[in-house]
C-alpha cells in the first residue's frame, strides 16, 4: 500500500490497534514520518480496510487502517521503494485489506 505520492506505508508493530496515539514520537518520528491526512475520514482508494484517522503529537491527522496508524520511512527515496521493511523486527509494509507484509 502506498500514499499519494506512491511510497511505501508500514505499520508500527508496537501501536496498538485503536490507539488514539502513536508510540513512535521524538527521533523515531525523524525516521517514520506520520502518513497524514486533511479529513477525519480520510478516502483511501483500493484500500479494503477501514480508514480514520488520529491526532499525532503535532496536532496533525494521522492516518489509520483498521485502527492502526500509518508511516513512511526517511530510507525511502523514491515511489516503490521498501527499505522500511522489517526494520527491527517492529515495523512492516501494509497491504490493501489492512494485514502486514512479514
Amino acid at each position: 500500500m502506498v500514499d499519494s505520492q506512491g511510497m511505501t506505508l508500514y505499520y508500527f508493530t508496537k501501536d496498538e490497534k485503536g490507539t488514539s496515539s502513536s508510540v513512535c514520537t521524538g527521533d523515531c518520528l525523524a525516521k517514520w514520518p506520520i502518513s497524514t491526512a486533511v479529513s477525519d475520514e480520510p478516502v483511501l482508494e483500493g484500500v479494503a480496510g477501514e480508514a480514520g484517522t488520529i491526532e499525532s503529537p503535532d496536532g496533525e491527522k494521522q492516518v489509520t487502517l483498521n485502527g492502526m496508524p500509518l508511516y513512511t520511512f526517511a530510507k525511502d527515496a523514491k515511489p516503490g521503494d521498501t527499505a522500511g521493511q522489517g526494520v527491527g523486527g517492529v515495523w512492516f509494509a501494509v497491504v490493501p485489506d489492512g494485514t502486514i507484509i512479514q
